[in-house]
């Protein structure tokens, strides 16, 4: 006969084997708490949730014992390297559901897991407050209960003096009262319940078996407005390249329009092999100045600026100059070289060569990018190129850039990510990558597993208002909430979206507040402000596109959108609720042309509603549902509302309303609920 460890059960005299089995079903009967359901665990532990400094992390689990005893759960957490755990009680939910909210204040990775204990006061105070209420005597219960306090007051390691002689005093106490009903009323009384909660014995103290990680990220990371400009072309004149110099000249502009991220496409020297020309041709001129793309030269690699662009010292006073501002410089991480990079020479074996003997350039069929070669990351370039590549992320840190950006990161191997960032944030945990990842969905959510902080997303292609509350949903509620955080960008360099392309003035401004609105992070690349779309026909690219050529912008337009972008970027910094991202949720409304949707803070003292019309071309009558109910309001109540927008305010009277439309007037509508009890 087999018993419940695999073995065989032994014979009385066969003492050893009994005496194993004795140790294995004394440490099983000790677990008598069931710990499951833990939420965040991704992939079983083998990765960190993510966090940010101050943001309210929920941690949820099933823990339950058997029969009808009461338990007492917490998480346990603590700073990564740190010895001393620190712990707080978990609440119930429903159905053997646990819940804690923690904050962390340190900017680090951490560590948490999940204990529980079988509460033999509390199901002590249970069972003696229904014996007393039903006229039963309670004499042993009491007995019982003083026996209870007696245990706890032997763990002196784990009671503090305080506690101590809290627990003597109520003995002593106990042993002066005669009348069952005193006696009862001081085991019961808040004081004391309060001081077993906290005092008792722990008996069948179970853990989970896995301790779990968060990395804790700076409120960066979680909260962002993202303005991408090309240097080259800051200069407001084509036939001049454009330096770091009038950058700084651009900081006011985009400090004003309410960004706090200046990200620029790569920096570095371009090569002269391959150049491309206006419009991605393969004949360029002597003077275009190729993709920023093409990293490399004689004159350096990723370590190296760009001649054109000024020096180091310029640089160095340009990163000063955007911290004055109140802006952030980030950087793009192209793991990707022009045939004329140093690295081509100085470490051959980092690429790939053809049998010819030549080296083989980029390509993603029929697809083909002659002005770029790939660098690989096994053979024998494990593992030089991993400290290489590190080592240029390590160089852009110590001169003062602490955002990444990082160039089609999905093609390169994720354990070189999860090495090179690890390490990275080992030194330097404020450093933020964002993937630049617009590929298959398990990759983009791998990528975010193995450490970047910000991801791209497919909200760019996500125009139907059924596919916006989709898509949202899942970044939202699913488990990827735990460790993605998408990054909206409207546009990008590579990307001028269809929708774009024929939507007019009405079209960017709708893009606009979806972006800003539904994530926590999002950005524009320069131009989406005057609403440039002209597309090279037939495709998803900007006709004459700046990554082949030096442009100069005139932002003075009629069609600007200037005011929306300061006053969706200014509504982000004022209110609570916007900081967040999965506080989303969608409402109804009746128009399917329409989206409905809110962000509320836990206190409900920031409540704000969006309506945005979806049709660029076409005015929208629209009959929806007040939330009243999210408020603990009837459907006849009536709330007080703000006109963000305009800032008028007003009453809506019940919980069905109607509202109009005019995408050529405004496209959408922004309401700040004022729940009763809350200043207006």
């Amino acid at each position: 006969m087999r018993n419940a460890f695999g073995g065989t059960i032994q014979q009385q005299g066969d003492a050893t084997s009994r005496a194993g089995d004795l140790e294995a079903i004394s440490a099983l009967a000790a677990r008598r708490i069931a710990i499951e359901g833990v939420d965040p665990e991704i992939d079983g532990g083998r990765f960190a949730a993510k966090s940010a400094v101050g943001e309210t992390f929920i941690v949820e689990a099933d823990a339950f014992s058997d029969g009808h005893d009461k338990i007492a759960v917490a998480v346990c957490y603590r700073a990564a390297g740190e010895s001393v755990w620190q712990e707080q009680r978990m609440t119930y939910l429903v159905n053997d559901r646990w819940r804690a909210e923690l904050s962390f204040n340190e900017n680090q990775l951490h560590e948490y897991t999940i204990i529980a204990w079988r509460d033999l006061f509390a199901a002590w105070h249970d069972e003696v407050s229904k014996k007393f209420a039903a006229g039963q005597k309670i004499s042993l219960e009491l007995e019982e209960g003083k026996r209870l306090i007696e245990d706890a007051l032997s763990d002196t390691e784990r009671l503090s003096g305080e506690d101590q002689a809290a627990l003597k005093d109520i003995l002593s106490a106990f042993a002066l009262k005669d009348e069952d009903d005193d006696r009862l009323a001081l085991l019961r009384s808040t004081e004391t319940v309060e001081l077993m909660r906290r005092a008792g014995v722990r008996t069948n103290l179970t853990s989970y078996e896995r301790v779990l990680e968060v990395f804790v990220d700076r409120t960066a990371a979680a909260f962002s407005a993202w303005y991408e400009l090309m240097p080259r072309s800051q200069s407001g004149d084509v036939n001049r390249h454009g330096t770091f110099k009038d950058v700084i000249g651009k900081l006011p502009y985009v400090r004003d329009l309410g960004f706090d991220v200046l990200y620029f496409p790569p920096i570095h020297p371009i090569g002269t092999t391959n150049r491309k020309g206006k419009n991605n041709t393969l004949t360029p001129t002597a003077d275009d100045p190729g993709s920023p793309y093409a990293i490399g030269s004689h004159e350096g690699g990723h370590d190296a600026l760009h001649p054109e662009l000024g020096s180091m010292e310029d640089f160095l006073e340009l990163i000063s100059a955007a911290r004055a501002h109140g802006l952030e410089i980030a950087l793009d991480f192209a793991i990707q070289c022009s045939p004329d990079h140093p690295w081509i020479k100085q470490h051959p074996e980092w690429f790939d060569w053809r049998p010819d003997g030549t080296i083989k350039f980029a390509e993603n069929p029929p697809k083909k990018y002659e002005d770029i070669v790939n660098v690989h990351f096994y053979r024998k370039a494990l593992p030089d190129l991993w400290y290489a590549l590190r080592d240029i992320v390590l160089f852009w840190v110590d001169k003062g850039v602490k955002i990444f950006r990082v160039d089609n990161p999905h093609t390169k191997p994720f354990p070189f990510w999860e090495w090179m960032i690890g390490d990275v944030r080992s030194k330097h945990p404020d450093v933020i990558f964002l993937a630049e990842a617009f590929t298959r969905p398990k990759v983009m959510k791998r990528l975010a597993k193995v450490g970047y902080s910000q991801s791209y997303s497919y909200f760019t292609w996500r125009n139907e208002k059924c596919e916006l509350e989709q898509y949202l949903k899942e970044l939202t509620t699913e488990e990827c909430r735990h460790y993605m955080r998408p990054n909206f960008f409207a546009n990008t360099p590579d990307i001028n979206p269809v929708f774009l392309q024929h939507s007019g003035r009405p079209g960017f401004q709708t893009r606009l507040i979806l972006a800003a609105t539904l994530a926590g992070n999002y950005g524009i690349y320069n131009g989406f402000e005057i609403c440039e779309a002209a597309p090279v026909p037939g495709k998803e690219e900007y006709l004459n596109s700046e990554k082949y050529e030096i442009r100069a912008w005139d932002f003075d337009t009629p069609d600007s959108i200037s005011w929306d972008i300061k006053l969706i970027n200014r509504l982000r910094r004022e209110h609570k609720a916007l900081q967040g991202f999965t506080n989303l949720s969608f409402y109804n409304a009746w128009n399917d042309n329409v989206l409905f949707y809110g962000k509320k803070t836990e206190d409900l003292t920031d409540f704000i509603l969006f309506h945005v019309c979806l049709d660029p071309h076409h005015d929208q009558h629209i009959d929806f549902e007040v939330p009243l109910w999210e408020l603990g309001l009837g459907d006849d109540a009536s709330i007080e509302v703000e006109d963000l927008v305009s800032g008028n305010r007003f009453t809506w009277h019940g919980k069905y309303q109607h509202l109009h439309l005019d995408p050529h007037y405004k496209p959408y509508a922004i309401w700040r609920l004022v729940a009763p009890g809350v200043s207006a």
